[in-house]
Order: C-alpha cells, then sequence, then structure tokens
C-alpha cells in the first residue's frame, strides 16, 4: 500500500489520549502519512489515564504506533524548522485530538506559541482542514467564544462526544465512533462504526 496524505495530528494534555492514539493507529493502518506533535501535558496524560511508562518515550510511541512506521513523523513541540511549520509543505489537513482549552486558547488568538499552534494557524491561513476535538466539560463563556472564533475561520469544531444509535457495547467502540466522525470530517474512508440506515 502506498503512502497517502499527509496528515498533521496534534494532540495535547486534555483528558482522552486514546482518541489521539486510536486515529494516528488507523491513518497508518491504512496507510497515510502522519505528521505527528504532542505537547508535554500529552505524556502526564498518557501516565495517568493509560499507566504507560513514559520514561522511554521513543519507545512508547514505536509500541503505540507499531504499523507502518515509515510513514510516522514526530517533532518536537517546538522545532519550528519542522515542515508542518510553512503553509509550503502540502497536506490534506490537521486535527488536534484531544484539545485542551489552553491550546485551543492559542490557535484561537494565532499565537504560534508552539508547533501544534502554528501548525494550525497554517492550515487556516492555508485554507485546508482543521479538526480540533475538544474534551472539556462544562464550558465556560471564553471557550465557547474561542471555539466560535476558530470555527469563523474555518476549523471544524468536533466534541469528542460518541454516539449511541450504533449500540456500543465496548468503550473500544465509543473510542471508535469520536475517531470516525474525525476522519468523516478529514475526508478519510473507514470503517469504525455502524452507520445510521446501514445494515452492515
Amino acid at each position: 500500500m502506498s503512502s497517502q496524505g499527509p496528515y498533521i495530528v496534534g494532540m495535547t494534555g486534555a483528558s482522552g489520549g486514546i482518541y489521539g492514539i486510536r486515529l494516528v493507529q488507523e491513518l497508518l493502518g491504512t496507510g497515510h502519512d502522519v505528521h505527528l506533535v504532542l505537547t508535554e501535558a500529552t505524556w502526564q496524560v498518557f501516565q495517568a489515564e493509560m499507566k504507560l511508562d513514559i520514561s522511554d518515550r521513543d519507545q512508547v510511541i514505536a509500541e503505540l504506533f507499531n504499523e507502518r512506521q515509515e510513514n510516522l513523523h514526530v517533532y518536537d513541540l517546538h522545532n519550528y524548522a519542522a515542515p508542518i511549520a510553512s503553509g509550503s509543505f502540502r497536506t490534506k489537513g490537521m486535527i488536534v485530538i484531544p484539545c485542551s482549552m489552553g491550546s485551543l486558547s492559542g490557535m484561537a488568538i494565532g499565537a504560534s506559541g508552539n508547533l501544534i499552534e502554528r501548525a494550525a494557524d497554517v492550515m487556516l491561513k492555508e485554507k485546508r482542514p482543521l479538526v480540533i476535538v475538544p474534551r472539556e466539560t462544562p464550558l465556560h463563556q471564553i471557550q465557547l467564544e474561542n471555539m466560535l472564533t476558530l470555527s469563523k475561520a474555518g476549523a471544524t469544531i468536533l466534541p469528542a462526544m460518541p454516539g449511541f444509535y450504533h449500540n456500543p457495547t465496548t468503550m473500544e467502540e465509543l473510542i471508535d465512533f469520536v475517531v470516525g466522525k474525525a476522519l468523516d470530517v478529514l475526508g478519510v474512508e473507514h470503517e469504525l462504526f455502524k452507520r445510521w440506515g446501514s445494515e452492515s
């Protein structure tokens, strides 16, 4: 299978790191090129929610994304020399999953304070797909206004809200529903959940 894409994936310190992991696994498994950036808080989420030993981060990445490693490109959060920091580097889109409210704020004001924020800024200025998957509740006015600002600028806000009409019986099915909805927005084919009205 030849490489497709590429897609940029940003993972931040919001609860639900498994969403980002599952999405990257699906993109790699279907032959897409993935450019991945993780915040420091992401690693804390990996440790707290998934009980991962993060002492060797390269090993964690290798174990989580062992399929088609040649299609995975991982960048330091402050590597502004990375190709994804420039609009001249062609991509099919970007997703921040999960997205913390701090990262959301930085993207909404165009701060470009790290590589995730800069890459998101590039997506907006180049009119490419940008999907934001916030994982927070409840939401106050500033957070809602930041989401509206990004939406007006061209981003898609896709909260991590699993559906139940496909009658999920496992946590994995709930995770796959959210990931599948995100892939739908990016235009990536998948079979992660049963669609409404589908018999299969």
